[in-house]
C-alpha cells in the first residue's frame, strides 16, 4: 500500500523482480478534450522469471481478486518490465476507457 504522494515509478520500484503481485493504481491524465479524469487500474504483475507455483497461485486467485474492487475499470497484465511502461502500457490501456 503506498501512500496518495507516491509515483507510478515508486510502484514499480516496489515490485519483486522474480515474484508476484497484485496492485491498485489510479491513474489521473488528461482526456484528448482537456478533462481532468482518473481511472483505476488492476495491475497484475507475473514476471516470466517467478516460480511456477507463484505464477499458478496468482492466475487463479486474480479472476476472484479482480471481481471483489468496485471502480476497477482497466486491467492490465504485465510479465516483463516493458509492459510496466506507463506512456506506451498503461496510459494508452487507461485512454482506451474514456
Amino acid at each position: 500500500m503506498g501512500a496518495r504522494e507516491k509515483t507510478y515509478d515508486d510502484f514499480v520500484a516496489d515490485l519483486p523482480e522474480n515474484d508476484c503481485r497484485y496492485g491498485l493504481i489510479d491513474v489521473e491524465f488528461t482526456t484528448a478534450d482537456e478533462r481532468q479524469t482518473s481511472k483505476i487500474v488492476f495491475l497484475s504483475w507475473n514476471p516470466d522469471s517467478s516460480k511456477v507455483f507463484s505464477k499458478m497461485v496468482y492466475a487463479g486467485s486474480k479472476e476472484y481478486l479482480k471481481s471483489s474492487f468496485i471502480g476497477v475499470s482497466v486491467i492490465v497484465n504485465a510479465t516483463d518490465q516493458s509492459e510496466l511502461d506507463f506512456e506506451t502500457c498503461i496510459l494508452p490501456a487507461v485512454r482506451k476507457f474514456v
